[in-house]
């Protein structure tokens, strides 16, 4: 597989926005279909979505969870581990938040904090978050190992598009919530980020569990185009036809309700 390189991800789409309704409705309606199997053959997948600040992680996962069934679909939204997590390995409060059968869980922010944040500030000594990508594709090949799917995501802006959104939320009143001192210096530390998301993407991006960058400058194809990544991911060889009804069920419902159902 090619290396990725964000700089090969700066396109500035401009998908038009009838075009955006459309297909975003298609593709949510295909996850219903997709959860709906889950549901029904007992499988389980994971969405892990990483980028930068305000790259538009939260109306991603907005967009994707609008249509599906909330009691079936975790979203774990990952911060800074608390003094319990933090007492322990850090794959611990993955595993705690890990999908059973039936389920989809979607990471706002991954395990891969060890080699980001906890690298690029130090949290952690060099030879331990070295040794950190070893360890994270060891953990995603034991749950693709138990049958679960697996899809990353990694939303890519500009620096330009990234100063531009942080302005807004300033200057928004209900979006002021999303920004706070530790947007600026994630920003200050750019291009240490862009480092550790290279050496990321080098070292844990095997052909059985790819990361996936996604152009997000503009945020309508920024969702359709990780929508479909998805899609494609959690839907690949997953049996979307449907049983016959059962036929002790049908007989109780046309008793029921009176007349012929099939």
């Amino acid at each position: 597989m090619a290396a990725l390189n964000l700089a090969d991800f700066e396109t500035d789409h401009d998908l038009p926005r009838t075009e955006y309704e459309s297909r975003l409705e298609a593709l949510q309606h295909r996850l219903e279909l997709i959860q709906a199997a889950y549901i029904a053959h007992g499988l389980k997948g994971i969405v892990a979505i990483e980028g930068w600040d305000a790259a538009g992680k939260g109306g991603l996962v907005t967009r994707m969870n609008a249509t599906l069934d909330p009691r079936y679909c975790k979203v774990w939204p990952i911060a800074a581990p608390s003094k319990e997590e933090a007492a322990r390995h850090y794959l611990w409060r993955f595993w705690q938040r890990l999908p059973g059968a039936r389920e989809i869980a979607v990471f706002d922010r991954t395990w891969y904090g060890r080699v980001l944040v906890e690298r690029v500030d130090g949290f952690t000594p060099e030879p331990r978050w070295r040794a950190a990508y070893a360890e994270i594709n060891q953990f995603e090949a034991q749950l693709q190992a138990d049958g679960l799917r697996l899809v990353k995501i990694f939303l890519h802006i500009t620096r330009q598009e990234q100063d531009k959104r942080l302005e807004e939320r300033l200057k928004t009143p209900w979006k002021r919530w999303k920004t706070g001192p530790d947007d600026y210096h994630n920003r200050s530390r750019r291009a240490d980020y862009m480092a550790a998301y290279h050496d990321m993407f080098a070292h844990c991006s095997p052909a059985t569990a790819p990361w996936h960058v996604v152009a997000a400058d503009d945020k309508k194809w920024a969702r359709v185009r990780s929508l479909e990544l998805i899609c494609e991911a959690l839907g690949a060889g997953v049996d979307l036809n449907w049983p016959e009804p059962d036929a002790g069920l049908v007989a109780i419902a046309e008793q029921s309700l009176g007349k012929r159902l099939v």
